[in-house]
């Protein structure tokens, strides 16, 4: 059935959790609006709130962290293996206080996300840091500023490093730098609070080291992975959406790609509309790239797409290594997908069947989804705690646009899709 409807983009979780972890920085209160209501930001709040800050949460998502009473430095294990943004504590404690001492990361098993450019960056602003029994010691009695080359594009790479510098003496540059919008969010709320911080968005950023900070408000950019999805959700049923609330120009290489595959886009300043005008999509070939590259976060979700989409279509994932876990899961439902190294090459069909299948990371659970809204009878999604994760709400906000998806309640972490 075709979705047709509005719906309001909630606050990127890529952007909300460094910024709530980049209060650490500051001895005066942070507020942050417009926070989606995630697990991973339930979870960086109680990472927070066990560092010793003050958490203050009211009904409209706002939060005000106050981070003038952390007194531990230690991020534990139990956390931070739920969250792999937990490593951004890293670079704020050890520049404001001097000391970390933070649980190796976890999170999806989408591939390796080796966080040694966030030492090797650190050890340049003079930090010493030894690997003990599956925790990162850090220490400094306070960092200068470097010269750093990042060896790969990283966000949390550059957020870490970026946040770390804002508190040391003197200058640093961080070329190679990561360009995407949370990047530039989290700057454009560092400056707010005092941080003197030039280039974001581009490859090369210059922060110039201040000795405090100033309480601060800042409003979160939108979520583009949750709008790019439920514009693949308009597409797959050959629907008519609009996203309200959004920031389009962060969205560009996904309508690009949505445009080459029949839809119709049209773009205001604060939404976008995608009419398919009942028909069905078209195969596009997607390679995923850094910022302003095609994103990651969304080559599950247009890998489903052209499951159902008339010709061939391809999806070349380069950042993660283990990302197409969700192939096998969409082969049981009728795709047809040949795997060729790092991509995948599928072959359209005109419809999926419902099955029972499982989510093995957040957006694989979203693409999922996806699927059986447009599957022959009942999909039954299991573990869909991924997908708590990074959207809010998403069967209520799919229901709005017609949807037939439900949660089971029945303490099992599932949901059901009717197409």
């Amino acid at each position: 059935m075709p979705l047709q409807g509005t719906v309001k983009i909630s606050g990127a979780k890529n952007a909300g959790l460094p910024i709530l972890i980049s209060s650490l920085l500051s001895e005066h209160p942070l507020q942050v609006s417009n926070i989606p209501h995630l697990q991973d930001v339930t979870t960086a709040l109680d990472l927070l709130a066990r560092l010793g800050a003050t958490i203050e949460l009211d009904e409209s998502m706002s939060v005000k962290v106050n981070a003038a009473t952390v007194s531990n430095f230690c991020a534990i294990y139990e956390i931070v293996e739920t969250m792999r943004a937990s490593i951004l504590v890293l670079g704020p404690l050890l520049s404001r206080f001097g000391q970390a001492k933070v649980s190796m990361p976890g999170g999806c098993s989408i591939g390796s996300r080796p966080i040694d450019l966030h030492i090797k960056g650190l050890k340049a602003m003079g930090a010493e840091i030894e690997l003990i029994d599956g925790y990162i010691l850090a220490t400094s009695k306070r960092l200068h500023g470097a010269h750093i080359f990042l060896d790969t594009v990283s966000v949390t790479g550059t957020e870490n490093l970026m946040m770390a510098a804002t508190l040391a003496r003197g200058t640093t540059v961080i070329e190679n730098a990561a360009q995407e919008p949370e990047v530039v969010d989290l700057a454009n709320c560092l400056i707010g609070m005092g941080a003197q911080i030039e280039g974001a968005g581009t490859s090369k950023i210059y922060i110039e080291g201040v000795d405090s900070f100033h309480e601060h408000s800042h409003r979160i950019i939108a979520d583009r992975i949750e709008a790019g999805t439920y514009l693949v959700a308009g597409a797959v049923t050959g629907g008519a959406v609009r996203l309200n609330g959004i920031q389009p120009e962060n969205l560009v290489s996904i309508l690009n790609k949505l445009n080459e595959a029949g839809a119709a886009i049209n773009v205001g300043k604060d939404w976008v509309e995608l009419n398919m005008n009942g028909s069905r999509p078209k195969g596009v070939d997607v390679r995923t790239a850094p910022f302003p590259g095609f994103p990651t976060d969304m080559q599950a979700q247009f890998l489903m797409m052209n499951c159902i989409a008339s010709g061939h279509g391809s999806v070349n994932e380069t950042i993660f290594e283990n990302r197409f876990q969700h192939v096998e899961e969409l082969r049981r439902m009728g795709a047809s997908i040949r795997m060729s190294g790092s991509t995948a090459l599928v072959r359209g069909v005109e419809s999926l069947k419902g099955a029972c299948v499982t989510a093995t990371d957040l957006r694989a659970s979203a693409c999922l989804a996806l699927a059986g809204l447009v599957a022959e009878s009942t999909t039954v999604i299991e573990k869909i705690h991924h997908i708590d994760r990074g959207y809010h709400c998403i069967e209520e906000k799919l229901s709005q646009l017609g949807a037939n998806i439900s949660r089971i309640h029945d303490h099992s972490h599932r949901i059901r899709a009717v197409a």
